[in-house]
């Protein structure tokens, strides 16, 4: 008997049409009936790749193989679902498997997934198209009713396929090109860039640049408190006549740009009556639309300071794990028109717990949940649908999993309620000609504020407006010119960035393009945090605190990308042009073909362009330093690659070690002559290593250079030891009774840096990129352990982990991982089973990674050229000077 195959998107979508269409056998991994077999996919399985025998391994990334145009693309399994891979290739295999019936997702990604699973099977058999934006039983029976063509489907398929190409295609050459561009002169610059990637940088790059050119204005604003019989309230004052400056936007009806004008107008009201007029308008607030996965990032990054990248695996966790949650990875705040008995069934389910069945019994009891294209529009959904509780009661949630339930629960239950109503009051209080304003917002009916704990006695600020009596008239008690200063645009924080991801179609001049991108945007909802972690990793953005700021490496790569013009990769209209072009094509108005060989050609121009440019040719905006040239006092200008003196041959390069100098630390290089430590340092290895630059006189070449010290020098300046007079100890040495003193790049015992050596005691004060600060040293010497310490990173598998630093019996340093409550039979976690292994070799003695950051860094090629213009370090120099200096560029 001849049985067709169902492979959906999802386990949950597999089990919700096992259930649908009843009469399956569960098994292991899939589901069997008399006329069905079902499986699903686990999202994507498999990945595009160069072929093998076309392909150009890392360390060869150059102009000569580029562009890398490949005449087909492999495809390879993604690691951690191959298992599930083969059990679809197995299924497909089976002799009675006749028909493919796709049941991904309803979208271009579904059918792309879909498509390489059968490519990589060789499936020969005849497909189906199940097509559904809802999953509620009826939907599903109606949609095995009326299943599509595969030709139908094609124009879907070719659009899938041409994104997924051009989005390799673009980043692989876009990334080689300009890496290849940034390693001419040596060494290995890793520089990536990418359709939706590269222009999310440049939002954030052009917001900083726009703080950095900013220039605080000074005004002032003049404030007033009157008095009426019933009490005092507060007026600002503002110009009637204003009218807004396109070119001027910090200019508002409410500032003054004279102190002069502001104390003027204050004289000329203070002590003064004034008349008063005012209007009471009744205004109502909706309850927010359920969330996306975009907006649900962004409320949670708003509330709870939680990243794109958390809230993600928390709303994964809620649906996957617990159960209680739709499927989060949404682009969608709306519902199926047929979902709502399904939302009845919920709100049944909400009504049964402590927390949410007051509002839920509310919202049943007053009948509100019915035909509303507010909350229930076929139309507006693609994929997926809004994210929403399932009514399964949530168990064992950890405090950020219920604090992202609660956050999606309650605004379910507040779409359905009523507007909250509000009386707005306006009062203008006229005191010698001159108006002030007064504002009042009083709630009268909390509506869907309810969910959220608001009532009728929260409203102090509406409370606090005092009433005045028709025709009367009030007293200047007190008034103030108070001087302000206008602020420059806030830095991107996570949940900005994403609204302005979100929103990137408005940045677009095109209306045909930004009609291309409404509602899309730069990536997916589902992509977006990896985006933005992806550019953190990559030290294209640097968190400090919730803010996203942007490094020394983004703005290098703005300038060369700018520089070279290529235009498409910095602003958002390729992913329009591409969404249009794409749409047409689903339409089957474009082919396949034409549209690869428009990004083949766009690709060719990438390549070409920055073939055409050297480091010194590159236009940009760049910085003149304050600070004189060490060798001659003459001006140091910035350059595309280097620091360069403008009148004699000094300069260093921007990047020694593969880490990016921020203007300021440059500054401070050229006045001290050294900074340091600093971290993000890497090896030719690709390993990261912290070190002291120095700015030193080499006779040979009669100029400056710069150069690593690892903070090895442990004999002073005679060769007679290292003088700690006037310093205070850390702590006591645990292997002798000397006293233990913070150095460069290390905690060392007086008697290991003495003459004669008498203690062999030193500890780094970096350890797999976590400093050790000073006070924690003290702890650890004179406790025994540290506090917990949250920034080490394994350097087997880059993995960050949290330890302390023990001191032990032995007098060794070692790790100690915070205890884990773990069900029996659990696994370590992987960070801590990765620093575990790091243990012996970095922390015992401590010296470790110093050594082998030195080794590092004193291996690099040094034979191309003189020791000043070298990428990172010379090794006949490193053996002039065992263990203390590297020549760096």
């Amino acid at each position: 008997m001849t049985k067709s195959l169902i492979i959906a998107e999802k386990p949950s979508v597999a089990n919700d049409i096992a259930k649908t269409l009843g009469g399956f056998t569960k098994h292991d991994e899939y589901f069997e009936s008399d006329e069905f077999v079902l499986s699903s996919a686990v999202g994507h399985l498999l990945e595009i790749a160069v072929p093998e025998e076309h392909d150009v391994k890392r360390g060869k990334w150059s102009f000569t193989h580029l562009p890398m145009i490949p005449p087909y693309f492999a495809l390879n399994p993604i690691a951690k679902t191959e298992s599930r891979l083969k059990v679809l290739n197995r299924l497909i295999k089976r002799k009675d498997v006749t028909t493919l019936i796709n049941a991904c997702d309803a979208g271009r990604e579904g059918e792309l997934i879909f498509r390489l699973i059968a490519q990589n099977a060789k499936a020969k058999q005849p497909v189906k198209r199940l097509w559904l934006q809802s999953m509620t039983a009826g939907a599903i029976r109606d949609g095995f009713a009326n299943l599509r063509s595969d030709e139908e489907m094609l124009p879907l398929a070719d659009a899938a396929r041409c994104r997924s190409e051009a989005d390799w295609l673009i980043g692989i050459n876009g990334t080689r090109a300009m890496t290849a561009f940034n390693s001419k002169e040596g060494g290995f610059y890793l520089t990536t860039v990418g359709r939706v990637q590269t222009p999310t940088l440049s939002i954030v790059v052009e917001r900083e640049e726009k703080i950095k050119k900013f220039v605080p204005r000074d005004y002032w604003e003049v404030r007033a408190e009157f008095v009426c019989a019933a009490g005092i309230y507060e007026g600002r004052w503002l110009d009637q006549k204003f009218k807004k400056d396109e070119n001027d936007p910090e200019k508002r009806a409410e500032r003054l740009w004279s102190k002069t004008a502001a104390d003027s107008i204050a004289a000329a009201c203070r002590g003064k009556q004034g008349a008063v007029t005012e209007e009471s308008k009744p205004t109502t607030s909706m309850a927010p639309a359920l969330f996306d996965l975009t907006s649900l990032q962004r409320e949670a990054n708003g509330r709870f300071g939680f990243s794109a990248k958390n809230t993600l695996g928390l709303a994964q966790a809620l649906y996957e794990k617990h159960k209680v949650l739709t499927y989060p990875r949404t682009d969608s705040r709306h519902l199926p028109e047929d979902y709502i008995a399904t939302v009845k069934e919920t709100l049944v389910a909400l009504a049964e717990t402590n927390n949410y069945n007051q509002f839920a019994k509310q919202v049943t009891k007053g009948g509100w949940v019915k035909p509303n294209k507010r909350i229930f529009d076929n139309t507006k959904i693609s994929d997926h649908f809004a994210i929403i509780p399932t009514g399964i009661v949530p168990k064992n949630l950890s405090e950020p999993e219920q604090k992202l339930y609660d956050l999606v629960t309650r605004r379910f239950l507040a779409v359905f309620f009523p507007a909250a109503e509000f009386l707005v009051t306006t009062r203008f209080t006229e005191v010698s000609g001159h108006q002030f304003k007064t504002e009042g917002k009083v709630m009268t009916n909390p509506g869907w504020l309810a969910v959220y704990g608001k009532d009728l006695g929260d409203d102090k600020d509406g409370a606090n407006l005092v009433p005045v009596a028709k025709g009367e008239k009030v007293l200047t008690e007190k008034i103030t010119a108070n001087g302000l200063v206008t602020k420059p645009p806030a830095r991107y924080n996570e949940a900005t960035l994403l609204s302005a991801m979100e929103g990137a179609g408005k940045l677009i001049d095109s209306d045909e393009l930004r009609d291309a991108m409404a509602g899309k945007g730069l990536g997916t909802p589902a992509t977006r945090a990896a985006i933005i972690e992806g550019l953190l990793t990559e030290k294209y953005l640097l968190r400090e605190g919730r803010e996203l700021m942007p490094t020394a490496k983004a703005s290098q790569l703005m300038t060369l990308l700018r520089g070279l013009g290529v235009n498409e990769l910095t602003a958002p209209e390729l992913t329009g042009e591409w969404e249009f072009k794409l749409s047409q094509m689903e339409k089957g108005k474009i082919s396949r073909e034409e549209f690869m060989r428009e990004i083949a050609q766009m690709t060719q121009i990438i390549v070409k362009r920055a073939k055409e440019y050297s480091n010194d040719t590159i236009p940009g905006d760049y910085a003149t330093l304050t600070t004189p040239c060490p060798n001659c006092a003459n001006v140091v200008k910035e350059n595309y690659r280097r620091f360069a003196c403008t009148k004699c041959d000094f300069s260093m390069s921007k990047t020694p070690g593969s880490r990016q100098f921020e203007i300021s630390e440059v500054e401070e290089l050229l006045e001290k002559r050294t900074i340091g430590p600093l971290q993000g340092f890497r090896s030719k290895m690709g390993r990261p290593f912290a070190a002291i630059l120095r700015i030193v006189r080499d006779e040979e070449i009669k100029n400056f250079k710069l150069e690593f010290d690892f903070g090895q020098d442990d004999e002073g300046a005679d060769g007679e030891g290292v003088d700690f007079t006037g310093q205070t100890p850390v702590g006591p040495c645990p292997k002798c009774t000397g006293g233990v003193f913070e150095m460069p790049l290390a905690y060392v015992c007086e008697h290991s840096v003495a003459k004669p050596k008498t203690c062999d005691f030193r500890s780094g004060r970096i350890i797999l990129q976590q400093e050790i600060l000073p006070e924690q040293m003290s702890k650890l010497l004179n406790e025994g352990k540290t506090d917990l310490l949250p920034g080490f990173v394994s350097q087997r598998t880059r993995r960050a982990f949290k330890a302390f630093l023990v001191r032990g019996k032995d007098n060794k340093i070692s790790f100690e991982f915070e205890e884990r409550k773990a069900k029996p039979g659990a696994k370590v976690k992987a960070g801590a089973a990765d620093g575990a292994a790091d243990a012996e070799a970095t922390v015992d003695g401590a010296a470790a990674p110093v050594k082998a950051a030195r080794k590092a860094a004193a291996k690099p090629a040094a034979k191309k050229a003189p020791a000043a213009k070298k990428a990172v370090a010379k090794k006949p120099a490193a053996k002039k000077a065992p263990a203390k200096k590297a020549a760096a560029k």
